[in-house]
């Protein structure tokens, strides 16, 4: 097979793409298919592996997407590629030559995520098939070549059991977690990028009884949850005359005529944070969602800030979260390692205008004041009864 055999059924593949079209593997089969008369049938199977490797694969990321260990990639143009195991960024031998090559990259899987990725449109966000987060940003955004974020679902699907074998909780964490599940208390699990957020509510919600039906609230795909019952709605960007996008305030709006026993939102970074802190006040029981926050004792203004992109006073978010919102755990790095750093007790008290929350509970078991607040929640199930 010559060079040029396959740079012409490569120029013929990039047309489509160019074009909009979502490549798949027939469209790169009858490309290839259309150069048997020359390469035989021999010739044809190597041009279409290979058409295949390059259109719908990711190229030489594609050793890093199939390693079981592997959470995030970040390509940052010519500079590098990074790769998180679960135990921060590491550099990675993996480099591209030419900012030609990222660029394409970054184009092609930005269009397996059906989204539109060029000079008048500089970045996406999107969904790849298998449920890969891409985010892509072309130069002159980013300087180098494009920038390409990768984020890798589980491929597994562990319960608390598990992480606690990892060492993320121990095993009184851990039962106190089960406890606010079973007791269908709400609760939001903060921390910082990569903490292990959306691990630990996919856990937690692995304990919930199997009678009840969860309908989960996201903007991308992204919760593993093992359970008979899960009904999963996800929001939906414009499209590229700018029509057609859902919200994360519409869906929750809508999962609450989808009859939830758990409403659950997969992480709340918006003005659908009204919707949810007014269903979770009207008898939607043990809700659950994320929120990127640096410290339990951040939360309130956290909610606070997002209230106010959803038209809320201040006073009105405080109300609503302290009845809201009961718990909050709170997760952190520690030495590259995922964990339980503090679980802490939403309070409003009597004649107080803002609401707080309360340590209760440190990362090595150790009793905070909001101890007594949590007891109370959970009754006598947690803590065996007594002071930690």
């Amino acid at each position: 097979m010559s060079v040029s055999d396959e740079e012409s059924a490569r120029d013929r593949v990039w047309q489509q793409i160019r074009a909009g079209r979502t490549p798949s593997a027939q469209a790169v089969d009858a490309i290839a298919e259309q150069e048997s008369v020359r390469l035989g049938s021999a010739g044809v199977a190597s041009l279409r592996d290979e058409l295949r490797s390059e259109v719908l694969g990711a190229g030489p990321l594609e050793p890093l997407l199939a390693d079981p260990a592997v959470t995030d990639i970040l390509v940052n143009g010519l500079d590098g590629v990074w790769v998180d195991r679960g135990e921060g960024l590491i550099q990675h031998p993996t480099r591209f030559s030419e900012t030609d090559s990222v660029r394409r990259l970054a184009v092609r899987l930005a269009t397996l995520a059906g989204a539109r990725l060029d000079d008048a449109s500089p970045w996406v966000d999107g969904l790849l098939p298998g449920g890969v987060r891409l985010h892509a940003m072309l130069p002159p955004l980013v300087a180098g070549g494009a920038h390409l974020s990768l984020r890798i679902p589980r491929r597994d699907s562990p319960d608390l059991a598990t992480l606690r074998s990892w060492g993320m909780l121990n095993g009184q964490i851990e039962q106190l977690l089960r406890d606010l599940v079973r007791r269908r208390v709400s609760f939001v699990i903060t921390g910082g990028t990569g903490s292990g957020k959306t691990t630990l509510l996919g856990a937690m919600l692995q304990a919930v009884d199997h009678g009840d039906r969860i309908v989960l609230v996201e903007d991308t795909r992204e919760l593993a949850v093992r359970h008979p019952h899960v009904v999963r709605l996800q929001g939906r960007a414009a499209n590229v005359e700018g029509r057609g996008e859902v919200t994360l305030t519409t869906l929750v709006r809508q999962s609450l005529r989808m009859r939830p026993d758990r409403l659950v939102i997969g992480e709340v970074r918006g003005a659908e944070v009204r919707e949810m802190m007014s269903a979770l006040n009207t008898g939607h029981e043990g809700g659950a969602s994320t929120l990127h926050a640096n410290a339990v004792a951040d939360v309130p203004s956290r909610f606070e800030a997002l209230g106010a992109l959803a038209g809320l006073p201040t006073d009105a978010v405080h109300a609503q979260l302290a009845s809201a919102i009961r718990v909050v755990v709170h997760l952190a790095r520690d030495g590259g390692r995922r964990t339980v750093r503090e679980i802490g007790v939403v309070q409003r008290a009597p004649g107080e205008r803002l609401a707080t929350v309360v340590p209760a509970l440190g990362p090595d078991g150790e009793s905070a004041p909001g101890w007594a607040l949590l007891r109370g929640l959970l009754g006598d199930c947690s803590g065996e009864g007594g002071r930690p």
